[in-house]
């Protein structure tokens, strides 16, 4: 006999399915489920639609690994090139693996699956190319980087801290004590191949119940910052200039569970430097409990916020923090606090807080760029504080699109996956497009504002905004209607996207090189299935007749086949 189901069951189920209509990009609910369940379960990272679905690993042969994530210190690591000596000394490194069914149970097969993979790539010892027919190419450069990871940590003679984490997602309520003991197998199979007290393992089981509660949780953020004296304020009480305790500046920016917020970071344009000088100077100030206090020494951080209001004499709420200026300091006063002993956290000693709620994204720009003027900053950090960002930004939303200049601003709001161009696909479509480099798209995704003359050429001297918003709307067409094609792993629809862009614009301009005028031209009303089918099965086809996998996609032999190949069929202008 069938169980009825709770509350929450039907609730989920009603939710799931709205949220599959409007997303658009899924062509079943359960293959919806997988970016739905990543999206909730790791909500505390802050993930971009883009990096969720970028984790999605689930297209058979994949060992019961819907999704793979690996975050260091907080941030996801991709397949894109890192520097770990950026981190602090101290590093955490997390591995994620997800299994999601749209089911209303969990089951032993899929831990059973999980500890045959462990067994066969989480082992050193073992080599890739033994398991190349077993699971799909997604799963294995997933593990591949995990490894390579950390043992460039290691070497870097690091203090690590891995832990290992198995999430299993479905609607279910209840968990069978054989489901339960299959997960204290997994557990401590992973506790013999990583014996060092440094790693954790945890097997989470997380159902309807979970789920709900996870979606409970409000985009709008209040936070309350409590200060040790009233704070100066300005401007009608709209902006204020106060002193802050230091541990209480450390639980304004960390969680329940202790760690770093890092998604209040966002703005802050310099990432953290670890070892560097100034670094240590903060931590020598730190550690010298001297009587002399801390903000003498130091310029302090710097907040914007869409709203800060004034609670008590000593407390302000402040909605949606952003910590534009200070990262050095606040990481400082995270890592300071994480390692003392709690008799230390009297510490009477502050830290200057100065609190701005910007008019408009103007102002919060040039507060951005003015306050992270003083010392060298790597020019593609403050790229999206150029005018031509915010014109963009402005001109898509006129035609539905949102661009998403502000790390998941859109995402809080509300807006569709598919309605958001975020701002590194946008210089991939325009790289592919314009600058005929879709394997630079593809191989270096995060780095393609870094380049000087590409910038240049992309958005300095280019100021009709039609061009971007034709880049972005084939690019979104493009991507959409691979998705949607079951014949395709994640890992190809990766690695043909940008490809199949650039032949579709070669096609319907009528020549490869592409120049911003020929793309302003181009009838975007031409685009249907009937042409996206067949230059995806073209490039496809080159694509498998190469070797059909990432050194392909990421090497030049595939554009060059392209080039070389192609032949225009009836450009539609």
């Amino acid at each position: 006999m069938k169980s009825k189901l709770t509350n929450n069951q039907i609730l989920l189920n009603e939710i799931i399915k709205q949220d599959f209509i409007e997303n658009g990009k899924y062509s079943t609910e359960d293959l919806f489920f997988e970016f739905f369940s990543a999206e909730h379960t790791l909500k505390k990272y802050d993930l971009s639609y883009e990096e969720i679905e970028r984790g999605i690993k689930g297209a058979g042969l994949d060992g019961g690994c819907d999704s793979i994530f690996l975050f260091l210190n907080g941030t996801l690591i991709t397949d894109d090139d890192f520097d770990i000596s950026t981190f602090p000394k101290d590093k955490r490194l997390e591995l994620f693996i997800l299994q999601s069914k749209n089911t209303t149970t969990f089951k032993e097969d899929s831990i059973m699956k999980w500890k045959t993979i462990s067994n066969n790539l989480l082992k050193f010892s073992n080599q890739r190319n033994d398991y190349k027919n077993r699971y799909n190419e997604d799963v294995l450069n997933s593990f591949d980087l995990f490894k390579s990871t950390y043992i460039d940590l290691m070497r870097s003679k690091s203090k690590v801290q891995l832990s290992i984490n198995f999430i299993y997602i479905t609607k279910g309520i209840e968990i069978h004590p054989n489901v339960n003991a299959q997960a204290n197998e997994l557990k401590k199979q992973i506790k013999e191949l990583y014996p060092n007290s440094n790693v954790t393992t945890t097997v989470e089981f997380v159902g309807a119940d979970k789920i709900m509660s996870l979606l409970s949780v409000p985009k709008t953020e209040e936070f309350s910052l409590k200060l040790a004296e009233p704070p100066i304020a300005i401007d009608s009480k709209k902006d204020y200039i106060g002193l802050v305790n230091l541990f209480d500046y450390y639980k304004f920016i960390t969680d329940k569970d202790g760690e770093l917020i890092k998604h209040i970071f966002e703005s802050n344009v310099r990432d953290y430097q670890g070892s560097v000088t100034v670094n240590y100077k903060i931590q020598e100030t730190l550690k010298e409990r001297n009587g002399e206090d801390f903000w003498w020494f130091n310029n302090g951080v710097t907040i914007i916020a869409s709203e800060a209001i004034q609670a008590t004499g000593k407390e302000l709420i402040i909605t949606d923090p952003e910590i534009v200026n200070g990262l050095q300091t606040s990481t400082e006063i995270f890592n300071y606090f994480k390692n003392i002993k709690d008799e230390f956290h009297d510490d009477k000693r502050r830290v200057l807080v100065r609190l701005i709620v910007p008019e408009n994204d103007v102002s919060r720009d040039k507060i951005i760029l003015a306050t992270n003027s003083q010392t060298n900053i790597p020019n593609a950090s403050l790229r999206t504080t150029d005018s031509i960002h915010r014109q963009i930004e402005l001109y898509l939303k006129t035609k539905g699109l949102y661009y998403d200049r502000r790390k998941n601003y859109y995402k809080n709001m509300g807006k569709k996956p598919n309605d958001i161009i975020s701002v590194s696909f946008l210089a991939q479509c325009l790289m592919s497009i314009l600058i005929q480099k879709p394997d630079v798209a593809r191989a270096r995704p995060s780095s393609l504002l870094s380049d000087d003359v590409s910038y240049k050429a992309l958005y300095l001297q280019n100021h009709n905004l039609s061009t971007y918003y034709n880049a972005a709307y084939i690019g979104k067409k493009v991507e959409d209607f691979i998705k949607k094609n079951k014949d395709y792993s994640p890992s190809e629809r990766g690695d043909i996207s940008f490809y199949v862009l650039f032949v579709v614009c070669a096609t319907l301009v009528g020549k490869i090189k592409i120049n911003s005028e020929d793309l302003i031209k181009i009838n975007i009303n031409n685009i249907d299935d009937t042409v996206l089918n067949i230059h995806t099965d073209m490039v496809y086809k080159y694509y498998k007749e190469l070797g059909g996998n990432n050194k392909i996609a990421k090497g030049t032999m595939l554009i060059e086949k392209l080039k070389t190949s192609f032949q225009f069929i009836n450009p539609l202008v």
